[in-house]
């Protein structure tokens, strides 16, 4: 037989948190087809890895790619590190069902202008993105907000029951065509108004269908734990398994509170199934929050509409520079976005560390001064985190951004090396891989990705993508349930 792909002497890590393995890898019309010592085996191409790792393409379980995907497919800042999968619709902000009537209210503005929300049923964003043919897989989470902004005259209050109605049929629909679950991002002023009661009654939609209920927080500050409680009560409610969006010990009063945060997700997930996706930064990014605005950690604009030249540039200099106080510029800057350096470091470790929480990268491929954490997020947990720091070792590092995060979206025949599964694969030196974009360079490929394959085609490798776009759209498989079964 006469295979597509053979990969010689790996060193297979394989997805499920073991240890790595010596072995030959076959692929043949998009799939693994055998896994083992495939000595008189036959391929259109055969690639000797040398020894290097092969692990399951990586799949960024929290992306803001909504957009992109479509516009931009070919996707270089993902695929450059080994991802091969995003999920979008995060933070409660999705690109459908979104039916605009003006400008996209923050922070949906975080996926594009007005002319990219061009979707106003589930089911036109599934067919654009297969129309696009990205160099990633997508699948889809709906956001509250966008549902909010179809039915609601004025985001600053809760919904009526006649509107609750109207977003629950468009849930509903959005589930029937393939959508994750619903997202939700309560700390957003144009969500913080939603009662409790609203999102609970618009997650009973998602029981039926085994559906997923992802949240941004309602604040990761000081009320961290209640609003950690806020959620399993909604999870609870909905019989629907709950992530918390980029867990966090936001704000320097909230540093060091990381044990009471996992303590809190330990308890929960005693009775529930429940988990978090975190990324690999001690800084977060976002719009310019108003409410976030301190002297206490710095914060770095990364763009504004009105004054887009400060890009980059620290907000304390900018209001230095117009001798006015850091809030009244920040004002003036709006609407934009930033960075904030408000987290610890021992904080950000003990999350990452923990059995409950994947890897997400949460990057902002809008921002035209990104944080790094868009091009460097997963290379940063192999090289900084696991290898150069001790944190976990290299099998748990990919168990926390394949095996795992499959499992936990119901991303079916995904995740793990195993013969029948899509062959999504990256290729990488353990001792070389590591994240190369920073705070003043964000936009920069990493180092030590040899090659990477989506569903069994050569996308990337020696540092460049080749032009081949084999992404699809990953509809919602089975009950998302049975993914937190231990």
């Amino acid at each position: 037989m006469l295979y597509d792909t053979l990969i010689r002497n790996a060193r297979v890590i394989d997805g499920r948190n073991t240890p790595g393995y010596s072995a030959d890898v076959a692929i043949r019309a998009g799939r693994i087809e055998r896994i083992g010592d495939l000595g008189e085996a036959r391929a259109a191409t055969q690639i000797d890895a040398a020894g290097r790792v092969l692990a399951p393409g990586f799949i960024d379980v929290h992306t803001h790619d909504d957009t992109v995907v479509i516009r931009q497919p070919h996707m270089l800042p993902k695929l450059s590190q080994g991802v091969t999968t995003v999920i979008v619709g995060n933070c409660g902000i999705s690109a459908a069902p979104v039916s605009l009537r003006g400008d996209p209210p923050d922070p949906m503005n975080l996926l594009g202008p007005a002319r990219a929300f061009a979707y106003p049923r589930f089911s036109d964003y599934r067919d654009a993105v297969e129309a696009a043919a990205p160099a990633v897989n997508v699948a889809a989470l709906v956001g509250h907000t966008a549902l909010r902004s179809n039915h609601l005259d004025d985001l600053l209050r809760t919904a009526s029951a006649a509107e609750i109605a109207a977003m629950r049929r468009q849930l509903r629909e959005s589930l029937e065509g393939g959508a994750l679950g619903l997202s939700t991002g309560l700390a957003y002023a144009n969500a913080f108004c939603a009662t409790t009661d609203e999102v609970m009654q618009l997650t009973e939609e998602l029981s039926a269908f085994g559906a997923v209920y992802t949240t941004h927080l309602r604040s990761e500050f000081e009320p961290v734990l209640e609003a950690m409680a806020e959620a399993f009560q909604i999870g609870r409610h909905a019989q629907s398994p709950v992530i918390i969006s980029h867990l966090k010990c936001a704000g320097a009063g909230n540093w060091g509170r990381s044990p009471q945060v996992l303590a809190a997700l330990e308890d929960a997930a005693r009775h529930h199934p429940v988990g978090c996706d975190c990324y690999p930064y001690a800084a977060s990014s976002s719009t310019l929050d108003l409410k976030q605005v301190t002297d206490a950690h710095r914060i770095t604009i990364t763009w504004s509409t009105p004054h887009p030249s400060v890009g980059g540039r620290d907000l304390a200099d900018i209001a230095g520079e117009w001798g006015v106080s850091l809030l009244e510029a920040a004002g003036r800057l709006q609407p934009a976005g930033a960075v904030y350096y408000g987290m610890d470091e021992n904080d950000v470790r003990r999350i990452l560390a923990h059995p409950l929480s994947m890897v997400g990268s949460d990057g902002l491929p809008e921002d035209p001064f990104p944080h790094p954490r868009l091009w460097g997020a997963f290379p940063r947990v192999l090289g900084h985190f696991s290898r150069d720091v001790g944190l976990f070792p290299l099998h748990t590092a990919v168990h926390k951004m394949t095996g795992l995060s499959a499992a936990r979206f119901g991303l079916k025949d995904r995740g793990e090396i195993r013969e029948g599964h899509w062959a999504d694969l990256v290729l990488f030196d353990p001792q070389a891989i590591r994240d190369v974009a920073d705070f003043n360079q964000p936009q920069r490929a990493a180092e030590g990705i040899d090659g990477v394959w989506v569903n069994g085609v050569l996308s990337y490798g020696a540092g460049q993508a080749n032009g081949r776009r084999e992404g699809r759209f990953l509809a919602r498989q089975g009950d998302l349930r049975e993914g937190f079964i231990p």
